[in-house]
C-alpha cells in the first residue's frame, strides 16, 4: 500500500502525541460511552440487525445524543468532521453545499439513510443533500466505513451513514431551546416526546436564521451577506400491538432558503427535504423476525434569479426476514427502490427501478466472529449486479482483535448523469473491490486500532470536457459530458480511538490517505493526504468542558492539482453546565485561533465564531 511519507512537521508528530495521549477503542467510535454502557451498545448499521457492538467486525462509529448537546456542533457535517475517516467541505457559510468525503471517497459514494429511509438526489452527480438534514432532529449517529453494496445496494462504495431521531418512552419529556451566535445567527427548537400504554410519539420542530457572511472572494461576485433561514420538524409514532409486533411511521422536512454568489445578483439556494417512512416489525418466534417498510424521501432544489429546478423522489420497499439459531444469524431481505426524476435539464421526466435479494449469514463463537453478505440488483435500465463481502474477526489474546474484509460495491448512474443535457444514458456503473486489515486492542474505556484499507474504484464517471452535442443532449456544443472514462483508487491508515487519564476523557483520530487518479497519479480534489482531530473533554466545577484541534495538510482544488488549497489548524472549544435541574447551558467557540483557511476555491470561510444555547427540559 502506497503512502506518501512526505509529512510536515507538526504531523509528523502527531502519531507520538496520539500515542502517548490516546488510546483507541476497539470500534473507533467517538460516543464517550462507560464500560458498562460499552457492553449494552448495539448497531444497526452494519447488517440492518441489531448487534452488540463488540460482535461487530465493521469499522464503526457511533454518536450518541449526549454527545452532539455537549459539543454544542450547529451542524450535522460539523458533528461528522470529528470522526475518524470523515472530511467535508463546505462551499460557503453553514446552509450552503456541503460533500463529505468518507475514507476520500466522493460524497455519493455514501449511502444516506434517517431512520431506514433512503435519502439521496438523482440530480448532478447525486448524493445526500448533507445542508439539509437538520442536527437538531437527530438522536443518534452511525457511521458504517467501508463498501456495503452486499447489505444496502448502490451508492455505499465508501460506506454508510444512518441517523435516528428521537424515539419516545414512559412519561412525557417536553423541551424548548433557544440559542444565538456569531453572523447574526439564532435558533429555536420545541418539541415533546413520550409513551403512554401501547403509544409512543416524538415530535419536534426547529427554525434557525442567520445573516451570514459573504461566502464569495473572487471578483465580480455580490459583495453581500450571504445569509440562511431553515425550518425543520420531525415525528416519531409507534404503536405496540402486543408483545411481539409494533407499528411504526417517521416523518422528516426540511426547508433551507440559503445565499451564494455565482454572479452579480442576489443568487439563492431553496431546497426541500422530506422523509416519510412506515414500519412493521414481527417476532414471529423465538428464532424468527421480520420487518416490513414503506418508504419515500423528496429533494426539491430551485435556484434564484437563475431558472434552475430539480426534485428526486426515492420510493422503497423492504421486506427482511432474520432467523436467530444459537451463534448462528442468518437474514434474507427482499428490496425494491423506485428513482423519479424532474428537471428543467431534461426533456421529460425520467425514472427507473432496482429489486434486490440480500443474504446474510453471521457467526460468534468463542474467539471467532464471522460475517458474510451477498446481494444481487436487478435495474430496470442496465441489469443485475451481484456484489459480496466477508469480515472475520479473532480474538487472539483477551483483549486483542484482529479483523480482515473483502467486499465489492457498485454506484448506479444518475438520471440526469443519463439523459440530461450533459448525459450519456449508455453510462455503465461505477464498481469497487475494497480490502482492509485492522487490529484493535479494548480494556475497559482503554483501547487502540489500526485500520488499513484499499478501495479500487473501476469505470468511474467523470465530467469530460470538450466539444459536443453530449449524447443525452439536443443539437448544440457543449462545454463537457459524463462519461466511463475513469479509475480511482481509495488507500489509507486510519488510527483512531479515546481513553480516560484521571478525569480527563481524550479521543482522537488520525488519517493518513492517498485518494488518486490511478491514470493520472493525481491526487483527487479537495482532499487532505492527511487530517487529524484529537480532543478532551472533563468536568470541573459543574461544567463539562472540552476541546479538538483540527488538522489537515494541503489539498488541491482541481484534478489537475495545480491549484493548491493550504493546510489548516483550528482549535475548538465546547462548555456546558446546568444553571438549574431543568435548565442547561452549552457554549462553543470554532476556529479560536481566528485560522485563515479555505475548504474550496473562491469560497470564503467564517473564521472566528461563537454560539451560546439555552435549553428546558424537565428531568423526572
Amino acid at each position: 500500500m502506497s503512502i506518501s511519507r512526505s509529512i510536515p512537521m507538526r504531523m509528523a508528530a502527531l502519531p507520538l502525541a496520539l500515542c502517548a495521549a490516546v488510546a483507541v477503542q476497539a470500534q473507533t467510535q467517538v460516543a464517550l460511552l462507560t464500560p458498562a454502557s460499552q457492553l449494552q451498545e448495539t448497531v444497526v448499521t452494519a447488517t440492518r440487525i441489531a448487534q452488540p457492538l463488540t460482535d461487530v467486525v465493521a469499522d464503526v462509529s457511533i454518536v450518541d445524543r449526549e454527545t452532539i448537546e455537549r459539543s454544542g456542533a450547529t451542524g450535522l457535517v460539523d458533528v461528522l468532521a470529528r470522526l475518524p475517516g470523515v472530511q467535508f467541505v463546505r462551499n460557503g457559510g453553514p446552509g450552503t453545499s456541503s460533500s463529505l468525503y468518507l475514507r476520500g471517497a466522493s460524497t455519493n459514494y455514501t449511502a444516506v439513510y434517517v431512520d431506514g429511509i433512503r435519502m439521496d438526489s438523482q440530480a448532478g452527480s447525486g448524493g445526500a443533500s448533507w445542508e439539509a438534514l437538520p442536527l437538531s432532529m437527530v438522536d443518534r449517529i452511525e457511521v458504517l466505513r467501508g463498501p456495503a453494496a452486499a447489505v444496502y445496494g448502490s451508492d455505499s462504495i465508501a460506506g454508510v451513514v444512518q441517523i435516528f431521531t428521537k424515539k419516545g418512552e414512559a412519561g412525557m419529556a417536553p423541551y424548548v431551546g433557544v440559542g444565538a451566535g456569531s453572523h447574526g445567527t439564532w435558533r429555536g427548537e420545541a418539541g415533546v416526546s413520550g409513551a403512554t400504554g401501547a403509544w409512543d410519539y416524538a415530535l419536534g420542530v426547529a427554525r434557525e436564521t442567520s445573516k451570514g457572511f459573504d461566502s464569495k472572494t473572487n471578483a465580480g461576485h455580490n459583495p453581500d451577506r450571504d445569509g440562511y433561514r431553515s425550518t425543520a420538524a420531525n415525528g416519531r409514532l409507534g404503536f405496540q400491538i402486543d408483545d411481539a409486533h409494533r407499528l411504526e411511521g417517521s416523518l422528516l422536512y426540511n426547508d433551507t432558503n440559503s445565499g451564494y454568489d455565482t454572479s452579480a445578483a442576489d443568487d439563492r439556494n431553496l431546497r426541500r427535504t422530506q422523509a416519510l417512512g412506515l414500519n412493521w416489525q414481527a417476532r414471529w418466534t423465538e428464532h424468527y423476525s421480520t420487518r416490513l417498510s414503506v418508504s419515500e424521501s423528496r429533494d426539491r432544489y430551485e435556484t434564484r434569479p437563475s431558472p434552475y429546478l430539480t426534485e428526486t423522489r426515492l420510493r422503497g420497499y423492504l421486506f427482511q426476514n432474520d432467523w436467530h439459531f444459537g451463534i448462528h444469524q442468518l437474514s434474507a431481505t427482499l428490496e425494491r427502490r423506485e428513482d423519479h426524476l424532474e428537471s428543467t435539464s431534461i426533456d421529460h421526466d425520467r425514472q427507473r427501478a432496482q429489486n434486490a435479494l440480500a443474504l446474510g449469514y453471521g457467526l460468534r463463537t468463542g474467539a471467532h466472529t464471522l460475517q458474510l453478505n451477498a446481494r444481487h440488483d436487478r435495474d430496470s435500465e442496465f441489469g443485475g449486479k451481484t456484489t459480496g463481502s466477508a469480515a472475520y474477526g479473532y480474538e487472539f489474546v483477551k483483549n486483542w482483535r484482529a479483523t480482515a474484509s473483502v467486499g465489492t460495491a457498485f454506484r448506479a448512474p444518475t438520471l440526469y448523469q443519463r439523459f440530461s443535457d450533459y448525459g450519456d444514458a449508455t453510462l455503465q456503473p461505477e464498481t469497487s473491490r475494497n480490502a482492509e486489515l485492522g487490529l484493535h486492542w479494548q480494556d475497559g474505556v482503554h483501547g487502540v486500532s489500526l485500520t488499513a484499507y484499499r478501495n479500487r474504484v473501476s469505470n468511474l464517471i467523470n465530467y469530460v470536457s470538450g466539444p459536443g452535442p453530449c449524447p443525452g443532449g439536443s443539437a448544440g456544443m457543449y462545454p463537457g459530458c459524463y462519461a466511463n472514462v475513469g479509475k480511482a483508487q481509495l488507500e489509507g491508515v486510519t488510527l483512531a480511538g479515546a481513553t480516560k487519564l484521571g478525569q480527563v476523557l481524550l479521543h482522537g483520530s488520525i488519517d493518513w490517505q492517498n485518494p488518486r487518479d490511478r491514470d493520472t497519479g493525481k491526487l483527487l480534489a479537495r482532499r487532505s493526504k492527511r487530517y487529524a482531530t484529537l480532543g478532551a473533554e472533563t468536568a470541573l466545577a459543574g461544567w463539562n468542558l472540552g476541546g479538538e484541534w483540527q488538522l489537515a495538510s494541503r489539498r488541491y482544488d482541481n484534478p489537475a492539482n495545480t491549484t493548491v488549497l493550504g493546510g489548516y489548524g483550528m482549535l475548538n472549544l465546547s462548555a456546558s453546565t446546568r444553571l438549574a435541574r431543568d435548565w442547561q447551558l452549552v457554549a462553543r467557540v470554532d476556529n479560536l485561533n481566528d485560522r485563515d483557511y479555505v475548504l474550496a476555491k473562491d469560497y470564503a470561510t467564517a473564521g472566528r465564531t461563537f454560539y451560546v444555547g439555552l435549553k428546558w427540559a424537565p428531568q423526572y
